[in-house]
């Protein structure tokens, strides 16, 4: 008999899964309703789960592509791939790397979740500065089209 999984187990099962999709209807059930989506682009922490929710399918849009891993996102990105994961009872940070743009990508996603299994808190950090301002050139067009 295998043991329950954990929390972040389930959020980080779901997570992958989100990514292999591209089915953006699945984070209604992994995004919390109190969500918190902090991205290096935007000065402010976006709360609640309809402003996160639209951050990461933008970036899903601008960063992910087919990976090592076979997980793909819904977007057109240069080979998005996670390669470390660390976690921590309810914490875990994925560091990934992509290519956008012919720019090197090296970033990681910080990911907080409840007792549910449900994202709480989605921190985003990237490297290096140019990397930085490519994200943010095709995350504004990204968005702009959501809209």
């Amino acid at each position: 008999m295998s043991p329950t999984p954990t929390p972040m187990e389930r959020c980080l099962d779901q997570w992958h899964e989100f990514l292999r999709s591209g089915d953006v209807d699945m984070l209604d059930d992994l995004l919390d309703d109190d969500c918190v989506f902090i991205s290096p682009i935007v000065f402010t922490p976006q709360q609640g789960k309809d402003i996160t929710k639209l951050y990461l399918t933008a970036a899903g849009a601008t960063l992910a592509g087919t990976t090592d891993a076979g997980l793909s996102g819904p977007g057109n990105g240069g080979g998005f791939r996670y390669v470390r994961t660390v976690r921590d009872g309810k914490d875990a940070v994925l560091e990934f790397e992509t290519t956008l743009n012919g720019k090197y990508v090296n970033g990681v996603d910080m990911i907080t979740c409840n007792d549910d299994g449900r994202i709480v808190d989605f921190k985003v950090m990237i490297r290096p500065l140019q990397a930085i301002n490519a994200v943010h050139e095709q995350m504004r067009a990204a968005l702009k089209r959501m809209s």
